[in-house]
């Protein structure tokens, strides 16, 4: 059964504190008794999940310096005097300066859960607004840094915030130049590892016989021309991650050193018996399906399950043309930033010739066509021409014209409109009344009621 809350008691009296203990846990609450201030106060900060209840008259800081204190580690901590009769008039005026309210000896063990259930519930909606601002604003920065208002990139971005608090291995699938380091990047950034090391290893980079000494270290001799101690990749991410590209590269042989470690945490440099320990996030990224590869016997099954506890998949440019306008004008726009340049307009031909093309070296490819087009090079990219309207108003006109061609194709039947598109009802109302685009124009007229 959960808890209705975490409550953080102080008293000095242990019968209290026993008695309190007892009352609130029967109600359901999670109950931390303390006979003193200093170590509540060490337990209190903007990331405290529960509520204080303390005694008014205390040896050393007092209930009123407890108040305090959590003030200024967190304003929006509840916190619920315990005051004797004597006290009221102290405890009104505790309220003013922002204590959550008062409860006056002797209670009643209902009173008590009663205040201290209300308490724990204003705290949790504060928590839970704290958690979805800061989740709204991580979703800002990665839409800056992944690119695009498609459903599939839209999906990919919550996939990234829903694991990267997760203490899980991720594999990521996808084309070449789709991105897969970026994602493994922002996976590292948006999560509580964000400040410990991220290590990015290509593995199709790294000779056989090397293998062993740039992912697990060596000792100084350990082999002709190691003169000193080299730290491993792995012990390098310590407390961080660890990707790894490009793993269905790695041999077979040096896949099962590689298991070994993940299993048991710890990394044996080369020349040494000592074994470190490490506490390593693994994102792994792989150009092939992982799954196929170990049916042909290419990757070990095993450390296949140890690395794919999770899988975020990253869609190719040409599932997601409706992406391509924006990012290219995003990437001509660094790129003639970058050379001192002017940033160019592009023609609405050119707009329809970037749509059309499949890509296939994804955005590592459209990244080197904008940035020919950014310095007037017009081989393999779009040419120079007139000013053309706005990018927002061109992604309109492409949007409105793929709506207006479902509608034609469905012959205005707006749940087959809504398949075509996967767009919902609420979403297709919006964008119909906003092109001003009627589905009459597309019905034949015997199908009109």
């Amino acid at each position: 059964m959960s808890s209705s809350g975490l409550v953080l008691f102080a008293d000095d009296e242990e019968p209290m504190r026993i008695a309190v203990s007892q009352w609130l846990t029967l109600a359901g609450f999670e109950v931390i008794v303390h006979a003193g201030s200093d170590k509540v106060l060490a337990q209190v900060s903007k990331d405290f999940p529960g509520i204080l209840v303390t005694d008014v008259r205390m040896p050393g800081k007092d209930g009123f310096e407890l108040l305090a204190g959590c003030q200024a580690r967190d304003p929006d901590l509840p916190v619920i005097l315990v005051t004797g009769h004597g006290d009221i008039p102290l405890a009104v005026q505790a309220m003013r300066q922002g204590a959550y309210d008062f409860i006056e000896k002797p209670f009643v063990p209902e009173r008590l859960a009663e205040v201290v259930g209300r308490a724990c519930e204003k705290r949790r909606l504060v928590m839970e607004n704290r958690r979805l601002r800061a989740e709204a604003s991580a979703g800002r920065d990665m839409a800056s840094r992944l690119v695009g208002t498609s459903k599939a990139m839209e999906q990919v971005r919550i996939d990234i915030l829903e694991l990267a608090a997760a203490p899980l291995n991720v594999v990521i699938l996808g084309e070449t130049g789709c991105g897969k380091d970026l994602v493994a990047r922002c996976l590292h950034d948006f999560g509580p590892r964000a400040g410990r090391n991220f290590v990015a290893v290509n593995c199709a980079a790294i000779p056989e016989t090397m293998f062993e000494s740039e992912f697990f270290g060596h000792e100084a001799g350990a082999f002709t021309g190691s003169l000193q101690r080299r730290v491993g990749k792995v012990e390098h991410a310590d407390g961080g991650t660890l990707f790894m590209d490009e793993i269905e590269s790695m041999p077979l042989a040096l896949q099962a050193k590689l298991l070994r470690v993940l299993q048991e945490q710890c990394v044996e440099p080369l020349g040494t018996n000592k074994l470190v320990p490490v506490n390593v996030r693994t994102v792994t990224a792989a150009k092939l399906d992982l799954n196929r590869a170990v049916a042909e016997g290419k990757f070990r099954q095993d450390l296949y399950y140890r690395l794919h506890v999770a899988e975020i998949r990253l869609p190719p440019l040409r599932e997601r043309r409706e992406d391509i306008p924006l990012l290219f004008d995003i990437l001509a726009r660094r790129a003639a930033l970058a050379h001192g340049r002017e940033p160019r307009p592009l023609a609405e031909a050119d707009l329809g010739r970037l749509v059309a093309q499949d890509w296939p070296g994804n955005v590592r490819e459209l990244r080197n066509a904008a940035e020919r087009f950014a310095l007037g090079l017009g081989t393999g990219g779009p040419a120079a021409a007139p000013p053309s309207p706005a990018l927002h108003a061109r992604l309109a006109e492409f949007e409105k014209s793929q709506i207006e061609a479902a509608f034609a194709q469905a012959r205005g039947d707006v749940a087959k409109v809504m398949a075509i598109l996967d767009m919902p009802r609420r979403t297709l109302n919006e964008k119909m009344a906003k092109y001003a685009i009627d589905r009459r124009t597309y019905t034949p007229d015997s199908d009109i009621g």
